[in-house]
């Protein structure tokens, strides 16, 4: 989605509305290359401190990612990876999403966990990272 700071801080968007459906047929096969996709993608691109903003509005509860799924992911991240993680947004948050994250606090780090923000408006993170180079999706805006 672009850069800050320096211009070498990479910032990430996932729109969750964009994830396949869980109902089907091939979900799991499609959620394992997809996790695989993007972990290559972020091995390559990379290369200093960068944030993730998770944009959450605008999807149903069978496009979200089981809590399965985020634990695989979290333990397969490369510990350079998680470590040049400086901040990982979620924006628009739902009951399910905080929920989660509140019960697998214990179970991951607490430095990351300090990384984890809520945003609950599109302006809130306007003040927070350059949006010039930020696609969102119109049913987020919406």
């Amino acid at each position: 989605a672009g850069y800050y700071g320096d211009g070498l801080n990479a910032i990430i968007v996932f729109a969750a509305c964009f994830l396949p459906d869980s109902s089907r047929t091939d979900y799991n096969y499609v959620m394992e290359n997809l996790f695989l996709y993007v972990i290559s993608t972020l091995e390559l691109m990379v290369a200093e401190d960068y944030m993730i903003v998770y944009l959450n509005g605008a999807t149903p509860r069978r496009r979200m990612p089981g809590l399965g799924w985020m634990k695989k992911c979290y333990q397969m991240i490369d510990r350079r990876l998680r470590k040049n993680l400086k901040s990982f947004i979620i924006v628009h948050p739902s009951w399910f999403i905080r929920t989660i994250l509140a019960v697998t606090r214990p179970f991951i780090s607490s430095k990351f966990s300090s990384k984890i923000q809520y945003v609950s408006t599109l302006s809130e993170l306007r003040e927070m990272i350059p949006m010039e180079y930020v696609h969102i999706p119109d049913s987020i805006i919406k």
